[in-house]
């Protein structure tokens, strides 16, 4: 959509008829807004295709991701959410989730000379709701501090459109080219520069959700590469696993320590994880 000042797709005005609605993100293909209706609380996400620049490829898939994942929400019997269709891709909405996510809430831990130790109840929140998504045989893979919202009675793993574990339209599909790579694990990086594209897995997820730990409680990815490296860079250095020390105390350090092997069958499961923490 362009234009200084987006706006919500008429099907969307049409399904909610929205009080109240700001636009939260707009970037890389994609919108969020935050909507209040009669209906209830909503966010609201729309896709359409990234052109190609200077800095990036085109990105179609952009376009299809807000469908994608309204398609995983009805696999996983959600409810209170619709997708569809627009002009120019894909949208769908879901109830809003109020509260600070994972890396905003441990900010505290991060502060230079900080006394204050990263809380095992908010980790041990985040386990628990990745741990619901693997009990349905699902992998998410896009797991990242950003997508852990901690509310006030349990914790919420939100932005399903690359998780893998069932059959969604056709239509809606495309395929997995990994993610954000300061969460990527080494073996989803190796496939990415082999052959373009990976497979999400519960394993993956779990060195996802250890980096995640680690990067929240520290400020520290838990690979070392330049700032400003490509992202072939950034994946090769991933991939050959040049990993920073865990410098988190006590038995949480260990635990990222071990979700961070570089094996994937060295890494304990998520259930593993919950009763470590518990």
């Amino acid at each position: 959509m362009s234009g200084p000042s987006p706006e919500l797709p008429v099907v969307v005005l049409d399904a909610l008829m929205p009080t109240a609605h700001r636009l939260v993100v707009n970037r890389r293909g994609s919108m969020v807004w935050e909507v209040e209706s009669r209906r209830g609380h909503y966010a609201v996400k729309v896709g359409h295709p990234i052109e190609a620049t200077a800095d990036w490829p085109a990105q179609p898939w952009t376009a299809l991701a807000p469908g994608r994942e309204g398609a995983v929400l009805d696999r996983l019997g959600f409810d209170d959410f619709a997708y569809g269709e627009w002009e120019r891709g894909t949208w769908n909405f879901q109830p809003w989730h109020e509260g600070p996510d994972l890396y905003g809430l441990w900010k505290p831990c991060r502060e230079p000379a900080s006394s204050i130790a990263p809380h095992t109840s908010v980790a041990l929140g985040c386990v628990e709701a990745l741990a619901e998504l693997h009990a349905k045989g699902w992998a998410h893979g896009d797991v990242q501090p950003a997508h852990f919202i901690v509310g006030p009675e349990r914790t919420h793993l939100i932005d399903l459109a690359l998780a893998r574990g069932g059959q969604v339209p056709e239509s809606y599909d495309f395929p997995f080219r990994g993610c954000l790579v300061h969460y990527e694990a080494p073996e989803i990086a190796r496939s990415v520069l082999a052959a373009g594209e990976a497979e999400p897995t519960q394993k993956a997820d779990i060195y996802a959700l250890g980096a995640s730990l680690l990067i929240s409680a520290t400020g520290w990815r838990a690979v070392e590469y330049p700032d400003d490296a490509p992202r072939p860079v950034q994946r090769e250095a991933v991939a050959n696993g040049r990993r920073r020390p865990v410098k988190v105390a006590g038995e949480t350090g260990d635990l990222i320590e071990a979700m961070l092997s570089h094996a994937p069958g060295d890494r304990p499961t998520i259930y593993e994880v919950r009763e470590a923490l518990s």
